[in-house]
This record gives structure tokens, sequence and C-alpha cells, in this order.
């Protein structure tokens, strides 16, 4: 009788552990990236054999993905398959989480937006690197050097034999706009040739030159382009090669010229757009000017057994001694797609706690009645040996 009632208060003891468990999940059932666990039980026996009640062998991490959400934040990012994110703190002591709730720090780091440890990305190399963008924050300015003619130039127009093109915008070394103005004038003494001027905004003469076209129209070879310069930096203007109608061209004669300018380089100190994370994991950059870059690839976790993971505060995990992590590059091999703007929601399913809560009721209530029938027999003994 005496084993029965500890036998009782062993189920007690066991079921207001699994509880506990329960009771975790359901709270963190909005958390991200959280994923719940179970909690197992193992039967406690004597060396002869004797039952002696049970106890909690321990909890194992669920390894079902939760679902995706969207946000709207492109550094949110959710995982789709396999691996886990890492994080590591100052000391290097290493984390991993399936919750992708990262910013960009005052330092440029991307960090865990809890818990502020950086998020590791891969090198070339996969050695695990920080992933920092402030280097990347803006693109130093460009100096123009190519500005393309393309179009038609009238050979003999009704009364004009001249055109001008305005407002041709160019940029210097440091990254300052110049507004210039191309002059083209008909030669008297030849109707293939053309004067050429370039002057900036405040008329300033910036270079001069002859351009020629061939019989067939296109340009001449030696007189296809003209080159001025601009606070010390040459930029050649193109008009095409010889032989070819592949930029500028003369017509025996049309209503008007239709020659324009393109400028093909060149551009001043553009800032930082946007930036988001494709499904490799590699960060896209977007500048002012419309240029994109590319930047450091995220790092991924995968092991051998995650059951195995210690679970830790904030939704991250550890991996125990005895197991190592792999270590790897998004969308290759066994590791995941990277889902930007997502989060992954926790995996509990209210439906499967509810189902425990009442399994760990009932489960109680029986410990309980074992315990109150074995309390009774107890006292009947002691009330029958007093009336001896």
């Amino acid at each position: 009788m005496l084993q029965a009632f500890f036998n009782g208060l062993s189920g007690l003891f066991s079921f207001s552990k699994g509880l506990d468990n329960v009771s975790n999940n359901v709270s963190n059932m909005n958390t991200p990236g959280f994923r719940g666990s179970d909690t197992f039980y193992r039967s406690v026996g004597g060396q002869d054999g004797r039952g002696l009640g049970s106890s909690v062998a321990g909890t194992e991490v669920r390894t079902k993905p939760g679902d995706p959400r969207q946000t709207g934040n492109q550094t949110d990012l959710a995982i789709s398959g396999a691996g886990y994110f890492v994080l590591r703190d100052e000391s290097k002591e290493v984390f991993y989480t399936r919750s992708g709730q990262f910013q960009i720090d005052s330092n440029g780091f991307l960090v865990d937006t809890v818990t502020q440890r950086r998020v590791a990305g891969i090198a070339p190399s996969g050695a695990l690197i920080d992933i920092n963008i402030r280097d990347q924050r803006s693109l130093p300015p460009k100096p123009t050097t190519r500005v393309e003619m393309v179009g038609t130039l009238a050979r003999s127009g009704p009364t004009d034999t001249s055109h001008k093109i305005s407002n041709v915008q160019v940029f210097d070394a440091s990254g300052s706009a110049h507004s210039l103005t191309i002059d083209l004038e008909q030669l008297p003494n030849s109707s293939d040739s053309w004067s050429a001027k370039v002057t900036d905004s405040a008329g300033a003469m910036l270079g001069s030159g002859t351009i020629a076209f061939g019989l067939d129209g296109t340009p001449k070879a030696g007189f296809n382009s003209l080159s001025v310069t601009l606070n010390g930096q040459l930029i050649s203007l193109e008009f095409g090669t010889p032989g070819s109608f592949n930029l500028a061209s003369q017509v025996a004669s049309g209503p008007s010229h239709t020659l324009g300018a393109k400028v093909v380089d060149g551009s001043a100190i553009a800032g930082l757009s946007s930036l988001a994370f494709d499904e490799k994991g590699i960060v896209q950059f977007t500048y002012s000017n419309g240029e994109k870059r590319t930047g450091s690839q995220l790092a991924l976790a995968d092991f051998p057994d995650e059951t195995a993971l210690i679970a830790a505060e904030n939704s991250l995990y550890r991996a125990p001694d005895s197991m190592r992590p792999n270590y790897g590059r998004p969308a290759d091999g066994p590791y995941g797609r990277i889902q930007g703007g997502y989060l992954e929601l926790s995996n509990v399913d209210l439906s499967q706690e509810f189902g425990d809560i009442l399994i760990i009721q009932r489960g109680y209530q029986a410990s309980s009645r074992v315990m109150t029938v074995s309390n009774e027999l107890l006292e009947q003994l002691y009330n029958g040996t007093r009336g001896g």
C-alpha cells in the first residue's frame, strides 16, 4: 500500500511537469520561429522487477516547420526547408534559430531584433563571417567618360544646316553634374562634314572638332569621335563605327535632324534605396541611381538530429557538445531557400495541446485517486490496529 501511495505521487509529479511543457507551448503559440516540444515519460522499476512509478524521461523538439507570414520588412527572413539561422555574440558563442526577425543595427551589422546577436554569413571558404552593410550604404561618384550620339543628320535640309543638342547632363570626378550643349554646323565646302563644339552651362568652350560621314552615310574613320575636357577629365563623344549604322548617320535629305546624345556612364554619389535577400540568402542592394549590387550570403546550419537541440530563451537553440553542426548556403544541397519579407510562425498546434491537456488531467486525477485510496486503506489499517 505504501508503494501504491508513492507510485501515485510519482504520477502527480510527472503529469505536472508535462503540463508545464504544454503551458510553455501554448504561451509561445505566437512567438516567431518557436518550435514546440513533447514530454516523454518512462517507468521506474526496482531491481526485483517491481514497479516504482514513473518519471519524465525528457522533452523532444518538434521539427515540423511553422507557417510563413508576410511582414513586408525585407530583413525579416524565413527558411523554406531545412536549416537554422546562425547567431553569434561578441564572445563568439553560437546559437541557432528559425526566427528570422532581423534588422540592421547602427553599425551596419545584421542582427537578431530581440537579442541583438549578429547573424552569421558564410564566406567563399566556408568560414562564418558577420554580415555588415556599412560600406554598401552608398556608391562613390563616377565621372562620365563616354557619350553616344544617336540619330541622323540631314545633308541638305531646306533651311536647317545646323543642329543644337542641349541639356546633356554629365558628371565630373566629384559627382557634380554639368549640363553640356553640343552645336553642330554643316561646313560650307563639304556637305558630308560638320563642325562640332561643346560648351558648358556658362558658355565656356570644352572642345571642338570635325565630324564627317562617308557616301553611304556612316561615320568616316578618323572623324567619328570628339574628345572634350571637363575639370581635367576626358569625355569622348562617339558618333559610331565607320561603315556601321549603330549610332549616328547622315541621310541625303530630311525635314529635320534627329541626332541626340545618350550619356553612357557617370553618376553622382548614390545612396542605398533598398536591400533584400534572394532565395539563396544573398543580399541584393538597389541604389538611387538604379544600379544593383550583391553583398554577403547568409549561413545556414543543419544537424544530424534536430530533436537533440537544447532549447534556450528567445526561440534560440544550442547544439549539444556531442553533435557538430554542418554549415552551408541556402538553396544548396539539403539547405532550404530563403523567403525575404516573411517570418516563420510557431509550429504549436492548439488542437494537439488541448488534447494533451485532457490526457494529463485524466492521468493526474487517476494518480490522485490512487493516493486517496492508498491513504484510506492505511487509515483503515491503523484504525483496526487501535481497535484490537
